[in-house]
């Protein structure tokens, strides 16, 4: 297939931060192109972001099921290949399942779904389908996320016993102190966040963010959540002991309240031979550690790193990649599956993107977190 993907998005429209995320990374390889869209419910400023990216007027559509209906109408090679989805949580389920039954690859946006029950039927559908699916959870696109979990795999660490993953934001302080909350938007309402805000929005990513480093399944946990700001209905911030299936303990910090950080998500994980300490806003830097040994700081774009944090790296050492670019590998990948699916090829893989199954995962983590707060006690994972 010499052509680029063809790519559509539902979401993301005029003033949305998320949705040009998503445009920039899906771009940044050159490999994918957006040629379609339903890009708000509202059709009239669907229509005017369709102008915004240069858009043919008939591939912009003023609902996602008047684009799924005439996409899959279109001939093979014209309509999308697949589909972006970036609206809030309520409506993933309905768009994702939308179109993965006209027959399209998905890229969706976490949670995956607003309830466990969607998540499973969705997961359900995935296979039942045969479609790529792929989640954006980000940060397993680093580069040195990627090394940190060779390191992992490799044995380096020797036998995993204790995880701290933590995300702390501060943005929200004012809502304690009398000031503006800053959580006003629609993931502070339950109808259509869910069940939580703090671990939902954030939680969630360290969560996944542990399980994709260590290879490790949780096997219980015990969680406080707390809601610090006077009136909200969802929690912005929580507390959570693990217990994993190798018998490793963990711990998990997810705050909107925590005064001063910006997006301080971390993840420390400790073996019996060493340790590794990795930082989201320090992204390039991956810190090794062990009891006889000075710490040792790897570096991303370096020749000493491991074939997957090479394969994942754009531009060379001293040069810093982030955020977009953690972005753009999920959609590389996930690229790769698409287009080997296209063509018919079974043998590509395997591929290195969060899938339908991380999904199920990352809202079982919601569920069982609300769900052991509220019971004040240990739950099993499963």
């Amino acid at each position: 297939m010499k052509r680029k993907l063809k790519m559509g998005m539902v979401g993301g429209g005029r003033g949305a931060f998320i949705g040009a995320v998503h445009r920039m990374a899906a771009n940044l390889d050159g490999q994918m192109e957006l040629v379609a869209g339903a890009f708000s419910a509202d059709p009239e400023k669907s229509r005017l972001s369709g102008e915004d990216f240069y858009l043919d007027p008939a591939r912009v559509y003023g609902s996602y099921a008047e684009m799924a209906e005439k996409e899959a109408a279109l001939p093979e090679g014209e309509r999308i290949d697949f589909v972006s989805i970036v609206v809030r949580n309520n409506l993933h389920f309905e768009v994702a399942k939308t179109f993965l039954e006209a027959g399209f690859h998905v890229i969706c946006d976490k949670p995956m779904t607003r309830t466990l029950e969607e998540a499973t039927e969705l997961q359900s559908i995935v296979r039942k389908t045969g479609r790529i699916f792929a989640l954006t959870h980000n940060y397993t696109g680093y580069p040195m996320v990627k090394e940190a979990r060779d390191w992992v795999a490799s044995g380096k660490l020797g036998r995993i016993i204790k995880v701290v993953a933590e995300y702390p934001q501060g943005y929200a302080i004012g809502g304690v102190t009398g000031g503006e909350a800053k959580i006003s938007n629609w993931r502070a309402d339950p109808d259509v966040a869910g069940i939580s805000n703090c671990m939902g929005d954030i939680g969630t990513h360290a969560f996944n963010l542990a399980c994709y480093i260590t290879g490790l399944k949780l096997d219980s946990l015990c969680s406080d959540l707390s809601t610090f700001i006077k009136g909200a209905a969802l929690d912005d911030d929580g507390n959570c002991l693990l217990r994993f299936d190798n018998g490793a303990k963990g711990v998990l910090y997810a705050s909107q309240i925590s005064n001063g950080d910006e997006n301080n998500l971390n993840i420390r994980v400790y073996g019996t031979k060493a340790s590794l300490e990795w930082h989201q806003e320090y992204p390039n830097d991956l810190v090794l550690k062990a009891a006889d040994q000075p710490r040792q700081v790897h570096r991303r774009g370096n020749g000493y790193l491991g074939e997957a944090a090479q394969k994942f790296t754009r531009t060379p050492f001293g040069h810093p990649e982030a955020f977009i670019e953690a972005f753009a590998n999920v959609y590389l990948e996930a690229g790769r599956a698409i287009r080997d699916a296209i063509e018919g090829k079974t043998d590509g893989g395997p591929y290195d993107f969060p899938t339908v199954d991380d999904g199920v995962d990352g809202v079982r983590f919601i569920h069982k977190v609300v769900e052991s707060s509220r019971a004040q006690a240990w739950i099993p994972f499963a």
